[in-house]
């Protein structure tokens, strides 16, 4: 029903800013939950950020007044505004989305490096 992709990562010095996009396809995108999680070396998937189809916002503690997740639901694109990039940023970042009745479905993850 929805396919994910997500793009935007890379290498980034530590202070510094990336913009993460995933494009979606498929239809009804704007009823979807979205959100972004990261999974850091070692570590279990986290949840990162979310927004809701009402446009409602939550954020992991640790990004918070740092990260900023948006949706333009004219283009299917959620994004993930990523500013004062800290070290234990580094982790692959996931899109997800999820509806009650049509199910959740995942991208196949960016790689953020934050390096120094």
């Amino acid at each position: 029903q929805v396919q994910l992709v997500e793009s935007g990562g890379g290498l980034v010095q530590a202070g510094g800013s990336l913009r993460l996009s995933c494009a979606a396809s498929g239809s009804r995108f704007s009823i979807y939950n979205m959100g972004w999680y990261r999974q850091c070396p070692g570590k279990q998937r986290e949840l990162v950020a979310t927004i809701t189809s009402g446009g409602s916002t939550n954020y992991l503690d640790s990004v918070k007044g740092r990260f900023t997740i948006s949706r333009d639901n004219a283009k299917n694109t959620v994004y993930l505004q990523m500013n004062s990039l800290k070290l234990e940023d580094t982790a692959v970042y996931y899109c997800n989305a999820y509806e009650f009745i049509r199910g959740t479905y995942w991208g196949q993850g960016t790689q953020v490096t934050v390096s120094s």
